[in-house]
């Protein structure tokens, strides 16, 4: 069968600033799906008349009429420049990148890509202790080493921050032969290491240095943001588009700069292993319109919803107990710059958990956050926030915390301290895939774990796959699913048993 672009990836081309108004992929998905086409082809909803009557009134029959499959005359094949070709094109260019590619499985399929690009069976690379899952995932499938770089932390909120260019020049002299570094930034928390810095370390180590700028798909669009991975030297950036800029949920681009220490087409390879050979027209069209959006009206937008964010931090600077982790935090803790775009608050003051006070938004006043803590929780924004509903947010925060407060102050659960300097016995890919057994977590202690465990979100992992487990890890995990925080990968969510590498009678 013929290969698409949508499946291969795009080569870069030459573009004009005057082509950002177009959404080709997008305008020929909806060029195909409403001019009455006899669909002999899958999926077997034909465009909606064959779909459940449910899926009809959920998602609607003109998103039905628009879910169309690859090899599509004019869409994905047919004569260059191919809509779908021009739109990674496009893309490509708003970001600074000299290739770009659309992921229909999130930034978690981009980790894998890169890990099975750069890490191949048996190469070191260089990881950020607390990067996503999705890394060490990506680790598993390649068959790579990991040599982790430890990020600096936050006892007071128990929280992680970013990595220093001096502790990843230590990484990187430590390490055997390592083939890349690869960083996250921003936080979760909107915090932004020093990328530049970073890049210069990697490449006087002869490495290309991979930003994992998830959280930041915004960045770039307007002054008071971070820059851009790629444009303070980085040599690759993931950047998840639907948390934050629009496009629908599991979609998201991988962005290579114009440098020669990363192979594209290694990356393409390994993006069309691992991508659906039914790849959603959904989602494609939906990161076209997303970078249309930014491209022509994000700085805007960015403008509308930082001045209400003004606002409602304005308001939460006047709630007792609530202390706002921000921008106060630049030049500490190696934090280089802050992402305005979501309000995080430390709670400790108030005598309750963030788990609690997120708890009594959701009973009281049906508000959902992105992620609470012990110490902390994680409000995100997405464009065109309004200051009416950003000012109704801070009341209601106001609300909650005069009805729950209590005397005295919360203590953060301080631990992964400890778990982030766990020893990495044998290689995730040996660990995930051995012999395994499970054992009471108090019968652990010692063992080589199987499993990879993270608190989620945000998907950072406390243990990993080959890691030696520590009685601190097995306590600060406990802790954990004492307070109901949901323990992403673990095989017993209520942490009673874990899967350990069987040990040789």
């Amino acid at each position: 069968m013929a290969t698409s672009d949508a499946e291969a990836g795009s080569a870069p081309g030459a573009l004009s600033d005057d082509e950002q108004p177009t959404a080709p992929y997008l305008d020929a998905v909806v060029a195909y799906a409403f001019r009455g086409t006899a669909r002999y082809h899958v999926p077997g909803h034909k465009g909606g008349p064959g779909a459940d009557s449910g899926v009809r009134k959920a998602i609607g029959v003109d998103a039905l009429a628009a879910d169309v499959p690859l090899l599509i005359h004019g869409i994905d094949v047919g004569p260059e420049p191919r809509p779908y070709e021009r739109a990674e094109r496009l893309a490509a260019e708003a970001y600074g990148a000299s290739r770009t590619w659309f992921l229909t499985n999130g930034a978690t399929q981009g980790n894998h890509a890169l890990c099975l690009a750069l890490a191949p069976l048996g190469a070191r690379i260089v990881v950020q202790r607390n990067a996503h899952a999705s890394v060490v995932d990506g680790l598993v499938l390649s068959g790579g080493v990991p040599h982790f770089v430890v990020p600096e932390y936050d006892e007071e909120l128990g929280i992680t921050h970013c990595v220093t260019p001096a502790a990843l020049e230590a990484s990187l002299r430590d390490a055997d032969e390592p083939r890349a570094a690869l960083i996250t930034s921003p936080t979760y928390y909107g915090m932004a290491a020093d990328i530049a810095a970073l890049a210069e370390v990697a490449h006087a180590a002869g490495v290309p240095l991979v930003v994992d700028q998830s959280w930041g798909p915004h960045f770039g669009f307007h002054a008071a943001l971070p820059a851009t991975a790629l444009s303070q030297g980085a040599d690759a950036m993931l950047t998840s588009t639907h948390k934050t800029a629009g496009s629908l949920t599991q979609s998201a681009m991988l962005h290579v700069g114009p440098g020669e220490l990363i192979d594209a087409g290694a990356i393409a390879r390994a993006i069309r292993l691992l991508r659906s050979t039914s790849t959603s027209s959904l989602l494609l069209l939906s990161l076209d319109g997303a970078r249309r959006q930014l491209a022509l009206h994000g700085e805007q937008l960015l403008h509308e919803t930082l001045e209400a964010l003004d606002v409602a931090r304005a308001k939460l600077a006047t709630v007792p107990g609530v202390a706002l982790v921000d921008g106060s935090l630049v030049g500490a803790a190696g934090v280089a710059a802050y992402d305005p775009m979501r309000i995080v608050l430390d709670v400790r003051a108030t005598g309750r958990t963030g788990y609690e006070i997120a708890d009594a938004l959701r009973r009281s006043y049906d508000t959902h956050v992105e992620l609470p803590t012990q110490a902390t929780i994680v409000f995100i924004v997405g464009l065109g926030e309004t200051v009416a509903a950003l000012r109704r947010l801070a009341g209601d925060i106001d609300e909650v915390v005069k009805r729950f407060a209590q005397p005295g102050a919360t203590a953060a659960i301080v631990g992964p301290a400890a778990a982030l300097h766990n020893e990495m016995a044998v290689a995730p890919r040996e660990a995930f895939l051995g012999d395994a057994e499970q054992v009471a977590v108090g019968d652990s202690v010692g063992r080589i774990s199987c499993e990879s465990i993270a608190s989620y979100p945000p998907g950072i992992p406390a243990l990993l796959p080959g890691e030696r487990i520590s009685s601190e890890t097995v306590d600060y995990l406990s802790e954990l699913a004492a307070t109901g925080a949901r323990l992403h990968g673990a095989s017993d969510p209520e942490f009673k048993t874990i899967n350990v590498l069987r040990e040789a009678r």
